[in-house]
């Protein structure tokens, strides 16, 4: 049978069969190669996947070309999330790791022990609880990245011959290895996540989410069985095919913990890969929508883009020589990189400035026709980066014209959510109580930023709340009060907003791709 044979960087050799089911990347990352690296997984655009050939390279994708630079190309690197595993023979170079897992605090070993999980499609928080409070908390990358950066490539893997076991087993080992790191047994688990990733973890037949008509694959709010290493685990409600148990978590920590004082109308948003939405018009009148919005805002996909740890660049200020970064923690101390809300913080900041236009492009003869100093120190960082124009922040970091486009993307499905939502309710946005973000973007994220951008209409920032991971949250109260996992399995279900149904979607979409807030 002819093999991958695989050259790493230190010299030693590594084979493995071929499958033409499978991407390079893929089979390079089920070696065990690729562990914490946090790879866009087939879109072509962060390159930590790229390998050389060493004979025989492929036909390169423009893909390639725009990524890597015709250079590399002619010496036979390619990205091996665009090419099958076919026979070859390739050198891996040194693999860019994102942050090592977080962890902080410390566990009594005499206590009972319950852990809170919110399971994303690219990263896996979670809290240990004991006397019913949290003793320690951490997060790493979700083991299944490298077999696909968002969740409809996650499902379409499931669905090849064996793709469901591999990826059931992946997560499954991480909450074991997890579990078993603690140094204590866990006498119960809460775990949160979307629809794709629950029916994935277990076990289920999920190719009723991989395309129209979709389903729910299962309705939570039950405890299931996972591993004899584990204690049962409580699954959270599930409420439409992409409104999942993170959702369900999250908005029993803003409705139902002993200290919630909702005002109605609010929205709550919960944004990472998958964006999830639950507008509350009473205790008892709820709508949902989701919308795909991509890996971007987890900093996954971008040229310089990188999860947040040491030496990820979270936000921007502006001075006289230009933007000044501000670092994850204050550590510099980590591979360079600007997580998802950085880039967010960097676009505002150079469309505050007039060197973006609100379409997303780098304004024109901009160092030429400067109408402010400032504005020409900072065109005169643009240059050309395979092929496409790209604003230069410092040796290591650069913002690529594709990368603006990915922004704008993300903001144009959360633009038709908001707005969507807001029409279904005959609501204006000056209506609304509160906006309450969770997930990637609910921490670190200036508001004015997203007023910037258009992601919020003028006026909301000051009545929008950063809850942080509220699906965590959400999982820990679950687990410490019996009463509340009652009250809300027994709430009626949000109404389903269907904007994959709706024949307008993409004209909408599109109406949405300017970096203003579209009603």
């Amino acid at each position: 049978m002819e093999r991958i044979v695989i050259t790493l960087p230190e010299g030693t050799r590594r084979e493995t069969a071929t499958d033409p089911n499978q991407t390079l990347a893929q089979a390079v990352f089920l070696l065990g190669l690729w562990e914490n690296v946090p790879l866009c997984s087939g879109l072509g655009k962060c390159g930590l996947c790229r390998v050389r050939f060493t004979s025989s390279a492929p036909a390169p994708r423009r893909e390639e070309i725009a990524r890597l630079g015709q250079n590399d190309v002619d010496k036979g690197w390619r990205l091996s999330c665009l090419h099958p595993a076919t026979p070859c023979e390739i050198e891996l170079p040194q693999p860019t790791r994102a942050a090592r897992p977080r962890r902080e605090g410390r566990l009594d070993a005499r206590g009972q022990t319950a852990l809170a999980v919110d399971l994303g499609t690219t990263t896996l928080h979670w809290a240990a609880l004991q006397g019913g409070k949290i003793t320690a908390s951490g997060s790493e990358l979700n083991a299944q990245i490298g077999l696909g950066g968002e969740i409809m490539a996650r499902l379409a893997f499931s669905l090849r011959p064996g793709g469901g076991d591999i990826l059931r087993n992946l997560v499954l080992d991480q909450l074991k290895l997890l579990s078993a790191s603690l140094n204590i047994p866990v006498d119960s688990l809460c775990i949160a996540g979307n629809p794709a990733m629950l029916a994935l973890l277990l076990g289920r037949n999920a190719s009723c989410l991989a395309s129209s008509p979709y389903a729910l694959p299962l309705r939570g709010g039950s405890l299931e069985r996972l591993d004899p290493a584990l204690p049962p685990a409580y699954l959270p409600p599930l409420y439409a095919p992409f409104v999942g148990a993170d959702l369900s978590a999250g908005f029993a920590s803003l409705v139902l913990a002993p200290d919630a004082r909702p005002e109605y109308p609010f929205l709550l948003a919960d944004l990472g890969t998958n964006g999830e939405f639950i507008l509350a018009l009473s205790p008892s009148e709820l709508l949902c929508a989701s919308v795909p919005m991509g890996p971007a805002l987890e900093g996954v996909g971008l040229r310089c883009g990188r999860t947040a740890g040491p030496g990820a660049v979270t936000g921007f200020t502006l001075g006289p020589a230009g933007p000044t970064p501000q670092y994850f923690e204050n550590d510099q101390n980590g591979p360079p990189g600007i997580t998802g809300t950085g880039h967010l913080s960097l676009v505002a900041l150079l469309l505050r400035a007039g060197l973006l236009r609100t379409d997303g492009r780098f304004l024109a003869d901009a160092a030429q026709n400067a109408a402010t100093p400032l504005l020409g120190r900072l065109a005169a960082r643009l240059f050309t980066a395979q092929d496409e124009p790209a604003f230069r922040v410092n040796d290591d970091l650069a913002l690529p014209a594709s990368d603006v486009e990915q922004i704008l993307k993300v903001k144009a499905a959360f633009n038709l959510a908001f707005s969507r939502l807001l029409a279904e309710a005959g609501l204006l946005p000056g209506d609304l109580a509160a906006l309450h973000l969770a997930g990637a973007m609910g921490e670190h994220v200036s508001l004015a930023d997203l007023e910037t951008l258009g992601f919020l209409p003028a006026g909301l920032a000051a009545r929008t709340r950063k809850q942080g991971n509220t699906s965590l949250r959400g999982a820990v109260l679950l687990l410490q009060s019996p009463q509340v996992r009652k009250d809300l399995e027994g709430m009626a279900p949000p109404r389903l907003v269907d904007l994959a149904a709706d024949p307008e979607l993409g004209s909408q979409f599109m109406q949405r791709m300017v970096f203003a807030h579209v009603r």
